[in-house]
């Protein structure tokens, strides 16, 4: 390995998932936020990503928080403001969090489109035995559809106790099929004897993906700044796709069942939102990702702006249709 290699710094990310209750979704969602504002003045913070639940594949709340070196992310777990933070969001959590620490690469840790989280508890003194499973386990996954990447920890002193694995696939449908395999299964059983327990939680990017920024310090936009830009787009889709297409073809002329109708409708619905949403987020980025001093003013301004284009398309279309 080159020395720029071994000697060039490397940032690390926290990787925390934590189970919110479901009434208290909306209040941990401003919670974050804050934390959020609260965390771009800690030293050594490059960035953070939110990836909110997204029912059946992801059922938690997924953090992604990179700094420049170790010491400052432990500098930061071990803080009193961090703690302080926690302490004002226990209520509202269920069960213990997974805070983990790992190693970047070159571009930072990538969740997306669909990674898992392993944590791993070994027994004492069976480390090294582990270590030579690990590395059967890798080579075997190496080998599955769709994965894209695969990143190991060994456990760091003073922070974690467990080995942390992440496997990320291009869909969901490969990590499960690898998480389901024979294969795996039979390796999972072979480990066994060296571990005390071990689990997993998987994380899904959303719309997030139609959002992505990937300069240095801007974390995911708040989940309901997205659903707002995709409805400004879905619903002249749909609305449209009825009025010209919906109606007078698949209903009038072909009269196609209504499930099938619909069904077609939402497949292209979901081909044209992709394109658009993101065309659209660019051109909202100020609203997106507001600078800090203008934050407030700025998302007053493109929530109005949204608002009144929601309300003027309501009513072109309440007058023209």
């Amino acid at each position: 390995m080159a020395p720029t290699e071994t000697t060039a710094p490397r940032s690390v990310s926290i990787v925390t998932q934590t189970c919110v209750r479901p009434e208290r979704n909306e209040d941990f969602a401003r919670w974050q936020d804050k934390t959020s504002a609260f965390i771009q003045h800690f030293p050594g913070f490059i960035e953070q990503k939110l990836l909110p639940p997204n029912p059946p594949l992801q059922v938690d709340w997924v953090i992604l928080q990179r700094f420049a070196s170790l010491a400052d992310a432990q500098h930061w777990l071990g803080s009193t403001e961090r703690q302080k933070r926690i302490d004002g969001a226990a209520p509202m959590l269920i069960g213990r969090d997974d805070v983990h620490i790992v190693q970047d690469e070159a571009g930072g840790i990538k969740p997306a489109p669909v990674s898992a989280i392993i944590s791993t508890r070994v027994k004492p003194g069976r480390e090294g035995e582990y270590r030579a499973w690990e590395r059967k386990i890798a080579a075997a996954q190496s080998r599955a559809p769709g994965l894209q990447g695969y990143r190991f920890e060994p456990p760091v002193p003073g922070v974690q106790e467990d080995y942390v694995a992440i496997l990320r696939f291009d869909t969901q449908a490969n990590l499960q099929a690898w998480l389901d395999s024979p294969v795996r299964q039979a390796l999972v059983e072979e480990a066994a004897p060296l571990t005390h327990e071990f689990h997993s939680r998987i994380a899904s990017s959303g719309f997030e993906q139609w959002f992505r920024d990937s300069s240095p310090g801007n974390a995911s936009p708040p989940a309901w700044k997205m659903n707002m830009l995709v409805l400004l787009m879905l619903y002249p889709i749909v609305m449209l796709f009825g009025i010209f297409v919906g109606t007078p073809f698949l209903d009038r002329a072909l009269h196609l069942p209504f499930a099938v109708a619909l069904f077609l409708g939402n497949v292209v619905s979901v081909v044209l939102t992709g394109f658009l949403v993101p065309w659209i987020a660019g051109h909202f980025g100020w609203w997106l990702r507001p600078a800090p001093e203008r934050k407030l003013q700025l998302n007053l301004l493109g929530g109005a702006i949204l608002l009144a284009t929601y309300a003027a398309m309501v009513f072109l279309f309440l007058r023209l249709f």
